[in-house]
């Protein structure tokens, strides 16, 4: 389920962009994948947490993560942070 503060990070064109899962506009547009996922994780954290996705180069799911205060539904088994 999307909550308005969740983010995406996906690559459009030759950026790198940072998005709010319910805006038709980006936040930020970075030249790596990993400074866009900085700034969107910096942004979840001012917004009082959320889930957190980037997708790879080919569209496909990469990662999810859940920044506190979030509620992460299995917090045990999530072990790529």
């Amino acid at each position: 389920m999307s909550k308005g503060r969740d983010r995406i990070v996906f690559r459009r064109g030759d950026e790198w962009v940072n998005k709010r899962n319910d805006s038709d506009r980006i936040s930020s547009s970075h030249q790596t994948q990993n400074a866009a996922a900085k700034a969107a994780k910096q942004m979840l954290i001012n917004q009082g947490g959320g889930e957190l996705t980037i997708k790879g180069e080919n569209g496909k799911i990469r990662s999810k993560d859940t920044i506190p205060p979030g509620n992460d539904p299995n917090p045990p088994r999530d072990r790529e942070y």
